[in-house]
């Protein structure tokens, strides 16, 4: 089987005035399709990095990243822009909801979005698995940060996306909406098959993951089974 995700020898250089910054150094990751991998490290261990050139949210200096077959390096900001839309789900620490929308309409917001029109049976599965169906009416100053964060879940994994990228999703939540929302990820991922790549420095948030893989200044240095 084909990874879904596979860099090759990946690099990310910022230019910081006269000095260039090296964040990725030589990376090598493959991700299987209906894997959850969680990638750990230090702050400024360039995860977060890796997460965003894989998500194709930032351009490789050099080397080699596909995701379902797609060569993001080669692509131009447009090009990427429309994988992005058809091919990712993003899901961040800051939940990025639209206050003057309920949770329905910060949902359905994004299958519209994405051009097919609003799927009512895929919304129903959706937010029935994340526990939010008796939610929907709320707006996001009514609902807690864990409510918040499984919206944002939702929104991110409405359109079937091939892979979804966490990058610390339960940055802003106490352990206990942190645990539920990450039983929650456990659970698209083996009732849905969603493969997923989660950012955290968190070990016990990595438990949840099939596989940890540690990264420690721009490289990978490991990758084993989680317990």
């Amino acid at each position: 089987m084909e990874p879904i995700v596979k860099a090759e020898d990946l690099w990310k250089v910022y230019r910081l005035g006269k000095v260039d910054v090296v964040a990725l150094r030589g990376v090598q990751l493959a991700v299987q399709p209906g894997e959850f991998v969680a990638i750990m490290g230090p702050s400024g261990c360039g995860k977060s990095t890796l997460l965003h050139v894989v998500g194709g949210l930032a351009q490789a200096t050099r080397g080699r990243v596909l995701l379902d077959g797609n060569d993001l390096v080669k692509m131009d900001d447009a090009g990427r822009t429309l994988l992005r839309r058809h091919k990712v789900g993003f899901v961040f620490q800051r939940f990025n909801l639209l206050p003057t929308l309920d949770a329905r309409g910060n949902i359905a917001i994004a299958q519209h979005i994405h051009g097919d029109g609003f799927d009512p049976h895929r919304f129903d599965v959706v937010t029935r698995l994340l526990g939010i169906a008796g939610r929907l009416d709320h707006r996001p100053s009514e609902m807690s940060g864990g409510e918040q964060q499984r919206v944002a879940i939702a929104r991110a994994i409405i359109n079937e996306p091939k892979i979804l990228l966490a990058d610390e999703p339960t940055g802003n939540l106490d352990t206990k909406s942190s645990e539920s929302v990450l039983q929650m990820l456990r659970q698209l991922n083996q009732q849905l098959g969603q493969t997923i790549i989660l950012i955290t420095h968190n070990p016990e948030a990595a438990a949840f993951a099939h596989r940890v893989v540690h990264m420690r200044d721009g490289q990978v240095v490991d990758g084993i089974p989680a317990e």
